[in-house]
């Protein structure tokens, strides 16, 4: 019975362990990303596009109204960085007080890799996608 104790602490430890290593990845990478973002807010600061009004994706494929301005980091319009310099997933459930209302969406941690883990071709490396924001391409 000891045995089995000792080993399901070890197992334990050891998740707790990975977890902690996945944290500390994800925090890096989304420090990283926050970078990109603020070199991106300068370089348009000093004359790259204005940002526009962001509308959200609703679940039912309507476009939602949100009260953010900013630059669209995906060709489909999924993401966005508000000239606030936040990140935004820009999907909603949608419904009729989101018609009348609009949405507010949350501001999430910038990824590196936009839609990774996605089909193939619809990744994206963050600075490829705010490179394509500064040349018009978005």
């Amino acid at each position: 019975m000891g045995d089995d104790a000792a080993w399901r602490e070890q197992q334990r430890e050891a998740a707790l362990e990975r977890r902690a290593a996945l944290e500390r990845r994800e925090a890096a990478e989304a420090g990283a990303a926050r970078e990109l973002v603020a070199a991106f807010l300068a370089r348009v600061a000093a004359g790259g596009p204005p940002p526009v009004a962001l509308r959200a994706r609703g679940y039912d494929g309507r476009d939602y109204r949100t009260a953010l301005t900013g630059w669209y980091v995906r060709r489909d319009r999924s993401a966005a960085v508000a000239a606030d310099g936040r990140f935004y997933v820009l999907s909603a459930p949608g419904g009729l007080a989101a018609r009348l209302r609009g949405v507010r969406p949350q501001p999430s941690d910038p990824p590196l890799v936009l839609g990774a883990g996605g089909r193939d071709g619809d990744s994206v490396p963050l600075e490829v996608a705010l490179q394509r924001v500064l040349d018009g391409e978005v």
